[in-house]
């Protein structure tokens, strides 16, 4: 398991992750724009070239970020424009662990298995805390 720190932007989260990289150093672990998402997936035309998951890993940890486009979360306002984001190392530990987070809080995706191969959910815990629950299904099984 690990938790890392995942920010949202409005619409500078590619401006922003270039300056973090030429501060730590390293290659992008992803780097995905709306335009990259399923064409299933509603996209606003003037989202397409906007950062959907952008990820850069800084020593054990990656600093993760993706710009809010309408329609995908609330607004971004600053000083809450962060999660913490947990990866489980089960399917069921990250049932159990998004269960106990959002006890109090809210919702805001359910757990879910998603296009980028992860069993996925969000919400906001009892004390405002956002919080992101994934485990990878293309690394493990269960």
């Amino acid at each position: 398991m690990s938790l890392n720190i995942y920010l949202n932007f409005n619409g500078t989260c590619a401006e922003a992750f270039d300056f973090y990289r030429s501060v730590f150093g390293g290659d992008f672990g992803a780097r995905l724009t709306f335009a990259d998402a399923p064409p299933d997936m509603p996209v606003d035309p003037k989202h397409r070239d906007k950062i959907m998951h952008v990820s850069l890993p800084v020593g054990d940890s990656e600093l993760m970020g993706s710009d809010v486009a309408e329609g995908f979360g609330p607004p971004v306002t600053f000083g809450d424009n962060f999660a913490v984001s947990y990866t489980a190392e089960s399917r069921a530990q990250a049932d159990e662990v998004f269960a106990a987070l959002k006890d109090g809080g809210a919702e805001a995706m359910a757990m879910q298995e998603t296009f980028w191969g992860s069993y996925f959910g969000m919400c906001k815990d009892k004390f405002g805390v956002n919080w992101m629950v994934s485990f990878p299904l293309t690394e493990k099984a269960g």
